[in-house]
């Protein structure tokens, strides 16, 4: 029977959010579960009324939050038009509750006019930047859209690409991946401006025509050497009673399995562990079942080993598409090599181990069906080869033969039909030494008198003026010149003119109603201006006066807040009282405390 398409999407969102979890990414290869910051931005422009009628959007997002880790993960959301609605910035989890905070304030977004793509990509970065990027942790936007823009007065296609590109930049330097999901429930789906998104971050674009996609999200999976398999189960066509589904926990190194059921009718789920006893789906720690309108997951926490029964019961003749993610604490660490230098001719012996918790694992069964390779890629002719490696509990073992007088990299990963894990690189050379550089023989300069120790200090020249004289004469020149460059340097500061622009937007709080855009440009300004005055010095606005700006470093803005005003960035409260650093494309939103009004601040070059 063929897949619905709100059953792709929801099937993508999963394969997406498992193939993030456990990126390959560098900031994540301290030991211990990769944790993830996700921002995940939605399009709510009525556009998407024909592109994605149910709001499987929406849901998606539910169910990405749903597969997160209960705690550790942070999640924000951004919810965009040709402007930004709605957004929150990252979220630590802590347990189901802060997930259902999240998914109550999805449920909340509601739809408006025009649609800007590079708004929402540029909004969801800035949050990311704003948290800074820790270590053990992988950054990484999750875009919901069909990628079509529908701009509003005042806005040009060139301004939108220009925004987009700039934020695009910013996030491939920064090594945030941009996950595209396209909604084509209209069969509008822009899918070129999206899989150039997410190629040029290094994400990947998932499109949901059609059924066949699947396959090929799995295969880009795998080809990707990522460090998650997805398992699917058999699919059912529900009878209206209790069906069975078996589920293997094949290893003691599981600490999570997640089962994601979507269906068009609701699901009802009875879980029995491998003795038999069935377990409460309300009040056991180690399970945690959620659900909404489009899917169920089961979110099974270290669970025992072995074979896990669950009863399903669906809606009578209703499809339900079962598949099952594992989240293993396993690493793979190579073994320190005897030498990084060789020579043509020599064997490399490579070692590496599996480990849990900074131990080597000891858990034979996860060897038996384990397939490991050593990857060698030669950095001079940029060919890549691979050799198998012997598996078992005392360690991972194989050899590479260097054949030229190039630079390596060796790298091992191993896989079984649920994980897959790489080791960090590691850099090899069998060149030669670097033959010593003879310099080119110079003429010798003549050398230099050296005066006699016993020389007066006011030694005079030929014209019988003192040496001291000359000094004290020089170094009060020089005194007087950096006196003067300071005196300078000091005028030029407190004149120094402004460059951009600022895109300033009013909020009425109480009734949600906003004012037009409007551009202000800075060049008329020298050395520092109030928000007052962009404000047009209204009387209204008057608590704006302390809010100052100066120039910063690098075309950058220094905003200091002086007043009861309340100031935000990305989501977040900040004290600027000290001077806050506004970038390019940041954008602020100052909160007014005499009328309940906040502004909107968007610096453009």
């Amino acid at each position: 029977m063929e897949v619905t398409r709100k059953s792709r999407v929801l099937l993508a969102a999963l394969l997406l959010c498992w193939m993030i979890s456990f990126s390959s990414n560098a900031r994540a290869a301290e030991v211990g579960l990769t944790k993830i910051d996700a921002v995940l931005a939605l399009d709510v422009s009525t556009s998407m009324n024909e592109s994605d009628v149910n709001k499987v959007g929406n849901e998606a997002m539910k169910m990405f939050i749903d597969l997160a880790a209960i705690e550790g993960d942070r999640i924000g959301v951004v919810a965009y038009t040709d402007q930004i609605i709605r957004e929150k910035a990252l979220i630590k989890l802590n347990g189901p509750q802060s997930k259902e905070e999240l998914k109550s304030f999805i449920d909340q977004l509601a739809r408006g006019p025009y649609t800007d793509v590079a708004v929402g990509v540029s909004e969801a970065l800035k949050i990311l930047e704003s948290n800074g990027f820790e270590k053990g942790r992988v950054p990484m936007i999750v875009l919901f859209t069909d990628g079509n823009n529908s701009l509003g007065q005042g806005s040009t296609q060139q301004q939108s690409d220009d925004v987009l590109n700039q934020a695009l930049t910013r996030a491939q330097e920064k090594g945030v991946p941009i996950y595209t999901i396209g909604l084509n429930a209209d069969g509008n789906l822009n899918y070129n401006a999206l899989k150039r998104i997410s190629d040029q971050t290094g994400g990947k674009s998932f499109a949901t025509s059609s059924a066949d996609d699947l396959p090929r999200i799995l295969s880009e999976i795998y080809a990707s050497h990522l460090k998650l398999k997805v398992a699917p189960l058999p699919s059912l066509v529900a009878s209206g009673d209790y069906q069975d589904v078996k589920v293997s926990i094949p290893n003691a190194s599981v600490i999570e399995a997640n089962i994601s059921m979507v269906s068009s009718g609701a699901v009802e789920v009875k879980v029995f562990d491998p003795p038999g006893r069935e377990q409460s789906l309300s009040g056991s720690p180690n399970l945690v079942f959620s659900s909404s309108k489009s899917y169920s997951l089961l979110k099974l926490i270290k669970p025992a080993q072995g074979e896990w029964l669950l009863k399903v019961k669906g809606v009578n003749q209703k499809q339900i598409d079962i598949n099952l993610v594992y989240n293993y604490d396993l690493q793979l660490q190579m073994n320190s090599l005897s030498s990084s230098n060789f020579k043509p001719g020599d064997t490399v012996n490579v070692k590496a181990q599996l480990m849990a918790n900074n131990q080597p694992v000891s858990d034979a069964s996860l060897f038996q069906n384990l397939k490991a390779t050593l990857v060698a890629k030669d950095l001079d002719t940029k060919q890549v080869q691979e050799f198998p490696m012997k598996g078992s509990v005392q360690g991972i073992e194989g050899s590479f033969q260097v054949k030229e007088a190039h630079e390596y990299e060796l790298q091992t990963k191993v896989e079984d039909a649920n994980f897959l894990r790489e080791s960090e690189v590691v850099k090899i050379s069998a060149k030669p030494a670097a033959a010593i550089l003879t310099a080119t023989p110079t003429t010798a300069p003549a050398a230099t008198p050296v005066p006699s120790p016993v020389q007066p200090l006011a030694q005079t020249n030929d014209s019988g003026t003192p040496w001291l004289l000359y000094l004290i004469i020089a170094a009060g020149i020089l005194l007087t010149a950096l006196l003067a460059l300071l005196g300078l340097r000091f005028w030029k500061k407190a004149n120094r003119g402004f460059v951009g622009q600022i895109v300033l937007e009013i909020k009425d709080e109480d009734t949600g109603d906003r004012t037009s855009p409007q551009y202000k440009r800075l060049g008329t300004f020298q050395g520092r201006f109030q928000l007052h005055q962009l404000l047009n010095l209204q009387p209204e606005y008057a608590e704006t006066k302390d809010m100052v700006f100066r120039p910063g470093n690098g075309d950058t803005l220094l905003m200091k807040n002086q007043s009861q005003c309340v100031v935000e960035k990305g989501g977040r409260v900040v004290d600027a009282a000290n001077g806050l650093e506004i970038r390019i494309n940041d954008r602020v939103r100052v909160l007014l405390k005499q009328s309940n009004k906040s502004i909107s601040l968007e610096y453009l070059r």
